[in-house]
């Protein structure tokens, strides 16, 4: 589990093996795929109702049942991913991890069952994962837009989308556990209780439905075990050949309440795993058919985790979405795009002699590169502690193909790339990341330094060697005694690199 994410591109070959791994609110599936011809052809597929959302308190705790079966559940996927590459494996968690007070408590003991790194991604890259597998599974018409909803155990998305790519994407704090637990906590089944939820969670869907219904759609796909489960209900009780419909869903909740306590919940084509959750899946199914005006949904097989492997295929390469996603943000927040080249040159020139000897890999490459390109993003809010407000923009957005770690990397690389470094810039990163994050920073800072004056001429000599815990930096005396302002803050970079733990040397020749 070195290196950053294992997000390089994949130097695929024939009958390559590629895994994906969710873990979900309410279950926890892993979907293997053989890479053949340019397509993937799943091999295997596991799924384990572990209901993690269950266990999650107010106060962002995890209680020490679910824990055991998140765990117990990893470390059989483990034995199944055991002998795949690290870079062609791929574990995502998603809204009961974002929730716990302390994500690193849980992270680690869950990667070390794994294996594997496991990254925490927002609502938003969730819903333009999710749509990805759909898209891919169900190949769109042209011109034609998809609304998809996805219900999973503690959070619903919502995307509208046009060929591969999501065009609105929104996730709501509802789902099948977390409502389940909400609003029948003590298992009673009521219609007055249920008006009023379905009252409650329809407001949730109001705050974006009239955005949703003036751009349209030409059809609504469900997904995920909530959406696939209600539709063979619906098959079942041969109210539809397997969608769910405006007529079909007020059917299947008035049995539903018929048996009064979810433990006597008797659906037909319900499975006894899904039995405890399923109320709370039908009420935000339902609220969301009454915000949205829907009529029809069909049922989708895809999911994140297909969406999860289309998405490895581009990562990395010319159609990775993080590329788009920087060149958004630098003109969104008019970056100077020659100096950003600059600094960027620099860095790399810096990184390549000093990768092999700190055990740095492309990972680390593509974080550092990013982080030069945006590392001015703060100067259009102030250009005092531009530093600061620049990091917090980068962690705080929603950012398509980024994960949250991957988030706190790159915000760690702008808030350290000037200035003194405080003690906390890298509490939010586990410790697997922490030395290729300073190490990054350090170099970052030196490029951002030598380019302080904006000028175009090249650096004659830069010659950057790593000595034990240190690094000695090599430039011509000629160059350097001509610019007596960066003469200046190359003295003092020394002690602010000790912030980081590593020693620095200066030298002319």
């Amino acid at each position: 589990m070195n290196g950053l994410l294992h997000t390089a591109p994949l130097p695929l070959q024939d009958g390559d093996l590629l895994a994906a791994v969710d873990l979900g609110s309410n279950s926890f599936h892993m979907v293997v795929s053989r890479y053949l011809l340019g397509q993937l052809r799943t091999v295997d597929r596991l799924r384990e109702p572990v209901r993690l959302a269950e266990g999650l308190d107010r106060k962002g705790g995890l209680s020490a049942d679910a824990r055991l079966r998140a765990l117990d559940c990893l470390s059989r996927f483990g034995q199944r991913v055991r002998d795949i590459p690290p870079q062609r494996v791929r574990a995502l968690a998603t809204n009961t991890v974002r929730r716990l007070a302390s994500p690193q408590a849980f992270l680690m003991p869950a990667e070390s069952a794994l294996g594997h790194a496991i990254e925490v991604v927002a609502g938003r890259e969730e819903a333009r994962l999710v749509y990805l597998g759909v898209a891919h599974a169900q190949p769109p018409k042209e011109g034609h837009l998809r609304l998809v909803i996805d219900i999973g155990g503690g959070s619903t998305e919502c995307i509208i989308g046009a060929g591969f790519d999501a065009i609105e994407r929104e996730s709501l704090q509802v789902g099948c556990v977390a409502s389940t637990r909400r609003f029948f906590g003590s298992g009673k089944l009521s219609s007055k209780r249920w008006h009023a939820a379905v009252a409650e969670i329809a407001a949730e869907f109001q705050q974006f439905a009239g955005t949703y219904r003036s751009l349209g759609w030409d059809e609504v796909i469900g997904t995920s075990g909530t959406n696939k489960a209600i539709g063979e209900i619906c098959a079942a009780m041969e109210l539809t050949k397997g969608a769910v419909t405006a007529e079909a869903l007020p059917q299947v909740r008035d049995r539903l309440l018929r048996a009064g306590h979810i433990q006597d919940i008797d659906l037909p084509g319900l499975s006894s795993d899904r039995r405890p959750v399923i109320a709370g899946g039908v009420l935000v199914l339902e609220a969301a058919f009454e915000a949205l005006g829907l009529q029809r949904m069909m049922v989708s097989k895809a999911a994140m985790r297909e969406g999860m492997l289309h998405d490895m295929l581009g990562r990395g390469g010319a159609n990775d979405p993080r590329e788009a996603s920087v060149a958004a943000l630098m003109h969104r927040y008019g970056i100077d795009a020659t100096q950003a080249a600059r600094v960027e040159a620099t860095a790399l020139r810096l990184f390549e002699q000093v990768a092999q000897a700190w055990q740095l890999v492309d990972d680390d490459r593509l974080m550092l590169v990013r982080a030069a390109r945006l590392h001015e993003l703060g100067l259009t809010i102030a250009h005092s502690q531009y530093h600061v407000h620049g990091s917090y923009v980068v962690e705080h957005s929603d950012i398509a193909g980024f994960s949250r770690q991957q988030q706190q990397f790159l915000a760690a690389l702008i808030r350290t790339h000037r200035r003194r470094i405080p003690q906390t810039a890298f509490n939010a990163l586990p410790d697997r990341l922490l030395a290729p994050v300073r190490r990054s920073a350090a170099l970052l800072r030196l490029a951002v330094l030598l380019h302080r004056a904006h000028e175009a001429d090249p650096i004659p000599q830069l010659d950057l060697q790593v000595e034990g815990d240190g690094l000695r930096l090599t430039l011509a005396r000629r160059w350097l005694d001509a610019r007596p302002l960066l003469k200046a803050d190359l003295h003092g970079e020394p002690e602010d690199a000790a912030d980081l733990g590593i020693a620095l040397a200066i030298e002319t020749a």
